[in-house]
């Protein structure tokens, strides 16, 4: 081996914080996953970016995003976290098994829990917003997701879709808000959202963003405050919330809820899964056309 190579090796620790950040947002949220201090976490990083030979990491207004590199880095790192897996399931030690990783959008978290009757000691579930849970899906981390469509990720997922249907997106407020005459129309969104902007700008009607984070709760309760307008799937509107039926609200376009699964996935557990988010989220007397569910193998 040649020498300037011998003594490169990348502890595990710092594979598992490259993906923590990425799947969080940010230094702090990771910390909090991997039980870290923020400086212990920017130490790993700036020595993973001292052996890669760049930046992996950017900060933004929204958190930190990752570069190029930094995309490059996570699909490898992911590998890695995989092949680690596996390495712990050789020789029967069924102590190493990797739990079936099932991805959600924050959106349907609550029903899923609220639903569910079956153990989840085998499945390990990270929410998320829709892009973040759909790339994850692309490169093998999460296993199944239960998404909803977005442009940023539309060509890469289409294979990997094995049941869909449409919602109508309806605008919802607070009962007592009322928007003053002229006013910009004040919106609540998310990361990756454009359903409502793209909307609005097509209609050349004027708004404002008030509040966005990728907690869906946090956006209800703001939503609930009376700060102003967000746009949710029909059938999720939740009892607090009243449906928007101004006059100068623009109807908007039905959103497509997505249900995936990664390549090669062969299960008994992975197919019951499958089964069961199709009964709770797809197969409804309300919804639009889907697909039927496919075989996960």
């Amino acid at each position: 081996m040649h020498r300037r190579y011998q003594h490169l090796n990348i502890p595990i620790e710092i594979v598992r914080t490259v993906v923590a950040i990425s799947e969080t947002g940010s230094l702090s949220k990771a910390g909090e996953r991997l039980g870290l201090s923020q400086p212990a976490i920017s130490s790993q990083i700036k020595r993973l970016q001292s052996l890669v030979g760049g930046a992996l990491f950017l900060k933004t207004a929204n958190g930190t995003t990752t570069t190029e590199l930094g995309k490059l880095a996570l699909q490898q790192a992911r590998r890695i976290l995989e092949a680690n897996d596996q390495l712990l399931r050789l020789g029967g030690n069924t102590d190493g098994i990797r739990p079936l990783r099932l991805g959600l959008s924050t959106l349907l978290v609550e029903q899923f829990i609220q639903q569910q009757t079956d153990t989840l000691t085998d499945i390990f579930i990270h929410t998320d917003h829709s892009v973040p849970i759909g790339k994850g899906l692309i490169d093998g981390y999460i296993d199944i997701a239960c998404i909803f469509e977005n442009a940023a990720i539309e060509g890469e997922i289409e294979q990997l879709v094995i049941n869909r249907v449409k919602d109508p997106l309806v605008w919802v407020r607070a009962r007592n808000f009322v928007l003053s005459p002229g006013a910009p129309v004040p919106i609540l969104t998310w990361p990756d959202d454009d359903w409502m902007m793209r909307t609005l700008t097509r209609y050349g009607i004027a708004y404002n963003i008030v509040f966005s984070s990728p907690d869906h709760h946090a956006k209800l309760a703001a939503v609930k405050a009376g700060i102003g307008f967000t746009a949710m799937p029909a059938s999720m509107v939740p009892p607090s919330l009243v449906r928007a039926r101004e006059y100068y609200l623009p109807e908007l376009p039905p959103i497509e809820t997505l249900l995936c699964a990664r390549r090669r996935l062969q299960s008994e557990r992975a197919s019951a899964l499958l089964k069961q988010l199709s009964a709770m989220f797809f197969d409804r007397p309300d919804a639009g056309p889907g697909s039927t569910v496919q075989s996960c193998g």
